[in-house]
């Protein structure tokens, strides 16, 4: 793995998902709670920005009163209206404390449905620097990470799913997910295999830049 080629997304790391109040996050808990989703996540973005691979940011929003949505929505976009949810401006919208963006990191803007690329820019950010694997890390599991998986498979990109890292509204759904559907389009890897990749890529790195070529 080439640390300088490689970014992690994590898609709605938000307060109405991970944090006590936020309106879906008695749907997740149970999921959150068996992955230590926050726990492996948190440690993946501190051994990135060690590393000094690509850190992506993907909130969802929307504007009060979900304009951007069809008049009678259906499916998972129905349940975030019904929630009230991610609504731009307010706490549950925020993406939470501990995944707070520093300067390095970059924010993308614009999601409004399941794909992160769908609405954004985020192919272009990846093209731009020059991005070869893109690791995906968020909510839900066989939802907004399965379909940024599929799109970034389509497109060439070396996905890889941080498999402990991601979390559903029901453990066996997220399972069900991990098992069958992310092998055929990603490599399932967990939090610690990935962050060891990273450790090894930047140790080899530091190794070359220290190389001096006299025997």
């Amino acid at each position: 793995m080439d640390a300088d080629s490689t970014a992690v997304v994590f898609i709605e790391f938000q307060n109405d998902f991970t944090s006590e109040g936020g309106v879906l996050h008695g749907a997740v808990m149970d999921s959150m709670h068996a992955n230590g989703t926050l726990d492996n996540a948190e440690k993946v973005l501190a051994a990135a920005r060690a590393a000094g691979a690509t850190v992506i940011h993907s909130p969802i929003s929307f504007t009060p009163g979900y304009n951007e949505i069809a008049k009678h929505p259906y499916g998972i976009l129905k349940g975030v209206v019904d929630a009230t949810a991610f609504v731009k401006g307010a706490w549950g919208a925020e993406i939470t404390d501990r995944f707070a963006p520093v300067e390095s990191d970059i924010v993308i803007e614009g999601k409004r449905g399941l794909d992160a690329f769908g609405s954004t820019n985020l192919d272009f950010i990846l093209r731009a620097k020059g991005i070869k694997t893109v690791a995906l890390a968020g909510f839900l599991t066989n939802c907004c990470v399965e379909s940024t998986m599929l799109t970034a498979y389509e497109r060439g990109y070396n996905v890889v799913t941080l498999t402990d890292a991601v979390a559903a509204t029901s453990v066996e759904e997220g399972e069900s997910a991990v098992k069958f559907d992310y092998p055929m389009f990603s490599t399932p890897t967990t939090s610690a295999e990935f962050i060891a990749a990273l450790e090894s890529a930047r140790g080899l790195e530091e190794s070359s830049r220290g190389y001096t070529g006299v025997s």
